[in-house]
């Protein structure tokens, strides 16, 4: 017995967790820390202020979640950890992860956004949460009506924040926060360190630790960018044929706009099974359900603008194809993000049209390599007349 209880402790259990927590760890499957787990973890049990830079994938969200869950008091039924993120996806996924790490516990995890009902959402605050995911408009709605009490938060988690500043949601999250008027833990996740980030962080956080998992590399290695050259009215011939000649196990096609999002996806049924798309301009149930089934592949093929470029895990992704390349790079990092997640592999393969040429030198300064590409670059002096 001696010899067992000096053994070291491996995984999760160096953190000192509740049996309950990692009991739910282990169901999940989850063995070992990740980077950012193993770098956040300790700093958020010492209630200290956070910034984090880590790109999606990382497993940022158990890094919250975990110490959180293993923090709260399930005999109070007050908002304990409040969490703000820019989409209502994102908003979902976060609860259902933290639900589960705590789910032997007894915590009790919810997200509220826009699309749904706040009088059932109401409801679900008045029986007790204690973990809160919320999208900043809809946690504004509920501040000024009076139907939250924030009085009790701990830690205030502001995920995404890149993300929630360039969607302008500057003055609200300047809001929500000055409505924490007691002392409270805060922690900031993003991908980027904007001036905005560095600003707000001055501005509302103590002393904050500092952790960047963010490489000088802007794409992971196991993503494989490829570029192929067409003219704009063959691009939906064009996504076939690599449709046909990739077979990708499940993939997600980026589109510039919602119509540009289905005018795509009803090309590609004409051809192909197992598609659907997704954009802001759907309602929240149809969002939902599709998301679900994207997530547990009965869909093959999701066609969709930027709202699912941030945050999400669909972690069977084999490949992202980028119908029209967006202007910021940025954009074009987070979508091909998408794939290559958890250490698999990734193609990431981009549509190229005359217009979009000025746009490659930016993506390869991010990329910091040449481009590769499928068939013939483009003419230097454009196409040929």
């Amino acid at each position: 017995m001696n010899q067992e209880q000096q053994q070291p402790l491996t995984g999760f259990a160096i953190y000192d967790l509740d049996p309950a927590i990692i009991k739910a760890l282990d169901q999940m499957n989850f063995k070992e820390p990740s980077a950012i787990q193993a770098q956040t973890i300790p700093f958020i049990q010492q209630k200290k202020d956070l910034i984090a830079l880590a790109q999606t994938g990382s497993g940022k969200t158990a890094a919250c979640a975990i110490p959180i869950c293993n923090r709260v008091d399930t005999t109070k039924t007050y908002v304990q950890a409040l969490i703000i993120v820019p989409t209502r996806e994102l908003a979902s996924q976060y609860a259902t992860e933290a639900q589960k790490i705590g789910n032997y516990k007894g915590v009790k995890a919810f997200a509220i956004y826009g699309g749904e009902d706040a009088g059932m959402q109401q409801s679900k605050l008045k029986h007790g949460v204690q973990v809160l995911v919320a999208t900043p408009g809809r946690l504004i709605d509920f501040i000024y009506s009076r139907q939250i009490d924030l009085t009790h938060v701990e830690t205030l988690i502001l995920d995404e924040a890149d993300e929630m500043l360039n969607m302008g949601f500057h003055d609200d999250l300047d809001f929500i926060i000055q409505c924490l008027i007691h002392p409270h833990q805060t922690l900031l996740f993003s991908a980027t360190m904007p001036p905005a980030i560095r600003k707000l962080a001055k501005q509302y956080m103590k002393d904050p630790q500092e952790v960047s998992l963010v490489s000088e590399n802007a794409s992971p290695s196991s993503i494989e960018h490829c570029f192929l050259y067409c003219h704009h009215g063959e691009r939906d011939n064009e996504l076939l044929k690599l449709i046909d000649n990739m077979k990708p196990k499940q993939s997600i096609i980026f589109c510039h706009s919602r119509a540009q999002v289905e005018q795509v996806c009803h090309a590609l049924r004409k051809k192909v099974d197992a598609v659907d798309f997704l954009h802001a301009g759907l309602s929240q149930d149809i969002r939902t359900i599709v998301t679900g089934k994207f997530r547990s592949g009965k869909i093959r093929f999701l066609v969709a603008t930027d709202v699912v470029a941030r945050g999400l895990d669909f972690s069977q992704v084999s490949h992202v194809f980028i119908y029209q390349i967006p202007a910021d790079p940025d954009a074009y990092i987070h979508r091909s993000g998408r794939t290559g997640r958890q250490d698999k592999t990734g193609v990431v393969v981009s549509l190229v049209t005359k217009r979009e040429i000025p746009l490659l030198r930016a993506i390869s300064h991010r990329l910091k390599k040449e481009l590769a590409w499928i068939g013939p670059p483009p003419p230097p002096s454009g196409p040929r007349k």
